[in-house]
């Protein structure tokens, strides 16, 4: 995987979609990493398996738990996203979500009950394309909260699912989910250094000239 920043403690890297973040299998990124660069690989966060992107690893056991720590709390994660139809200019998606790990589905629900939790996300409209069969529009959006499958389930829920997440609705044929990990920011948990690093999505992103421009 292409490394975007490596010291004693900490890595980040670009994730490809498909593989898994968590350290499960020879073809987890955790294990695909030790492979390439050997050592210890901590998991801090998690990404969704088709969702590609920046991602944070340690590299030291001694100070994974203040990376997770330091990354929940000042860390901030942005991502691009292709959705079905127009969400207007910009605006703030609140929804209390359940994660059903039966069906590894989450669905918005009404009220607080075991296993409910609150999600916030900001978003912000770069582009809109209409086509004679669909309107796409290319998102920024900014996560408040990290809850499993959040976006995808707050634009679904809104009648907006992300072009290729069959999961959440989308009938748009694609190579996979237009959904990307493309800012990380967060305080080094020894030193206190704000770090930021970014990757464009690749070749084949929808709207992805629109980003560019």
């Amino acid at each position: 995987m292409e490394l975007l920043y490596m010291d004693d403690r900490l890595l980040v890297c670009v994730k490809r979609a498909g593989v898994l973040s968590e350290d499960r299998g020879e073809d987890s990124a955790p294990a695909l990493l030790r492979a390439e660069i050997g050592g210890y690989i901590g998991v801090v966060h998690r990404l969704d398996r088709p969702v590609g992107g920046v991602m944070v690893f340690s590299r030291d056991p001694a100070v994974t738990g203040k990376l997770t720590q330091s990354f929940a709390q000042t860390g901030e994660k942005t991502y691009l996203a292709v959705v079905s139809g127009d969400p207007g200019d910009g605006g703030v998606y609140e929804d209390l979500l359940y994660h059903d790990p039966r069906t590894n589905k989450t669905f918005v629900v009404k009220r607080m009950r075991a296993g409910v939790r609150e999600a916030r996300l900001r978003y912000q409209k770069l582009a809109t394309r209409q086509s004679a069969a669909h309107t796409l529009s290319l998102v920024r959006v900014t996560l408040e909260t990290g809850r499993t499958h959040q976006i995808r389930t707050q634009f679904a829920s809104r009648g907006m699912p992300i072009v290729g997440d069959r999961r959440y609705g989308s009938r748009i044929a694609s190579d996979g989910i237009a959904l990307w990990s493309a800012q990380i920011s967060f305080d080094h948990p020894l030193d206190g250094r704000r770090l930021t690093f970014s990757k464009e999505p690749p070749d084949g992103f929808p709207l992805r000239e629109a980003i560019q421009n």
